[in-house]
């Protein structure tokens, strides 16, 4: 059948490099047989994947999409071979996609506790913002990922657990001088700091806005949670933080004071997420169990689904 996992294996390794000296040289191979091996391709799909010039090997909108299933069928082969010679979940190699908001806070743990109970699995985790983990699941780059399961439709989901959202203010704001849950009186009229809008946790803090007459700045997004904790330090408004960070975190930090929100709507749930297609087994249930007991033992809430 063409092309040929060879084929594939060298457009992809052209792709990665950007130049067909390179890749000839890795694959052990001469680059004219290299090429005449591209070309064949080509010519036998009636397209072209690579331009070719001084600057190197640039891959065309057509090239694109083949270089992107072609890694999939790759990787599908070699999750083949892996599954055929190992009894462990996931062939031995769980890929696994995170918000940046919970990975660093949470996976630790899990990943430590995981090789304590399956000690050949080796887990492959990768933090990325909501869309791009939506892509990642559907294209076959994770096998399962955490995130925020309302933003994934068409998934089988298992919750885990479930975050309030807390605030951070600078020492000298107001709302730095009382203990307890902020309401949405304290926030009336606030100027709230959270990330870019290619995450879930924006779109929260915009309907928190709207409930407690707040205002999301348009002059500043986040890229990171720490980002936004530095400029509430600042001074310039109140950050919106998922419970997780608030208190693995921003708790520590001495230029700024942290409050839980006592809102009914300020808090989010947080699911392990895989394929529709794909069918759970009993490594599924080891990474669900794992993930849902550490996360009561950091002292979140089960999920109220």
């Amino acid at each position: 059948m063409r092309p040929t996992l060879r084929q594939l294996d060298y457009i992809v390794t052209v792709h990665r490099l950007g130049r067909f000296g390179l890749a000839a040289d890795l694959l052990n191979v001469s680059q004219p047989s290299l090429s005449a091996q591209i070309a064949t391709v080509e010519e036998e799909l009636g397209i072209r994947i690579f331009e070719r010039g001084r600057g190197g090997a640039q891959v065309t909108a057509q090239g694109e999409e083949f270089v992107l299933r072609a890694q999939k069928i790759l990787r599908d082969v070699q999750d083949l071979r892996s599954a055929m010679t190992t009894d462990l979940p996931f062939a031995g190699r769980l890929r696994l996609g995170v918000l940046p908001s919970i990975g660093p806070y949470l996976l630790p743990r899990v990943v430590k506790e995981i090789h304590r109970r399956t000690p050949g699995l080796r887990v492959v985790v990768r933090e990325e913002n909501t869309r791009d983990l939506e892509q990642g699941l559907k294209s076959g780059r994770f096998d399962l990922i955490i995130s925020t399961p309302e933003d994934h439709p068409n998934t089988i989901q298992r919750r885990l657990f479930n975050e309030t959202l807390w605030i951070a203010v600078a020492t000298d704001d107001p709302l730095a001088k009382y203990s307890g849950g902020a309401t949405a009186a304290d926030l009336d009229r606030r100027l709230f700091l959270t990330l870019d809008q290619s995450h879930r946790l924006s779109r929260i803090a915009y309907a928190l806005a709207a409930e407690c007459g707040g205002v999301i700045s348009d002059e500043y997004e986040g890229t990171t949670l720490d980002s936004i904790l530095l400029m509430a330090a600042t001074g310039v408004g109140v950050a919106i933080l998922p419970e997780l960070f608030a208190r693995r975190q921003a708790i520590h930090r001495d230029e700024v004071v942290t409050r839980p929100l006592n809102l009914d709507n300020a808090n989010r749930d947080i699911a392990l997420l895989a394929r529709s297609s794909d069918t759970l087994t009993p490594g599924h249930e080891l990474i669900i169990d794992t993930l849902r007991r550490v996360a009561a033992e950091l002292g979140l809430a089960p999920t109220r689904a």
